[in-house]
């Protein structure tokens, strides 16, 4: 139940660079110390095991970035949204700093839950070497489960490629259980068969093709965008 007596800040920023690299749960202790080095007056939970009033919008995947990720933290006092961004300004690393802020409903969607098309941007180091084919569909493997899943259930848009080939944006969208389509995985299977070479390296170590195999050719994937349906 919402407390009327908090205010509830939807804060945006940037996750690139070396904190590309954070899981989500570093990305959330990260942001909640600088929350405390802004000395905002934030509100912290009941119960036995108290903690600072914060939810975080969808996660990304270890070595995809971020241009507009958001979370929520309530505040116990009101700050206006110029003086929060002045007091982030000298709390945050550079690769992890705020860029707007604003105030939200009470019973406004969850950061989660209220964004759920992502738009990526997919910068590679050398050209498409043939027309991009996009799968039907994608394999995931968690805690040595597989899943299979229909990319048309995720994507949103075919993918549209720069002029020089060298880069690629595509849209993702949430369905209403929650599901997702990580990224990484997606464009994996989208690049895989460009490169034979990098094909056949990661083949002959035993492994599927991820993104850290596609490192030789992929520069950078970034989440440039969330919104609404």
């Amino acid at each position: 139940m919402a407390d009327p007596s908090l205010f509830r800040l939807r804060v945006w920023f940037k996750k690139q660079g070396r904190c590309a690299m954070l899981a989500h749960l570093e990305v959330a202790r990260t942001i909640e110390r600088e929350i405390r080095r802004a000395h905002l007056p934030f509100a912290i939970s009941n119960g036995f095991s108290p903690h600072m009033r914060i939810s975080l919008g969808s996660a990304l995947p270890v070595g995809v970035g971020g241009t507009k990720e958001c979370f929520d933290v309530f505040l116990t006092q009101y700050v206006s949204p110029q003086r929060v961004m002045e007091q982030f300004a000298s709390a945050c690393a550079p690769d992890l700093a705020v860029t707007s802020c604003k105030y939200v409903g009470p019973h406004d969607p969850a950061p989660s839950a209220a964004y759920p098309i992502s738009k990526y941007e997919l910068v590679l180091t050398r050209p498409l070497a043939h027309e991009l084919s996009v799968p039907e569909t994608v394999t995931v493997v968690r805690k040595k489960k597989t899943r299979i899943l229909q990319v048309s259930d995720f994507l949103v848009d075919p993918p549209q490629v720069s002029a020089d080939k060298t880069t690629i944006t595509f849209s993702t969208k949430a369905q209403s259980t929650g599901a997702t389509m990580r990224p990484d995985v997606f464009v994996c299977a989208l690049l895989s068969g460009q490169w034979p070479e990098i094909d056949a390296a990661c083949q002959s170590e035993g492994h599927t093709l991820g993104l850290g195999h596609m490192a030789a050719a992929v520069d950078t994937l970034t989440r440039i965008d969330q919104r609404m349906i």
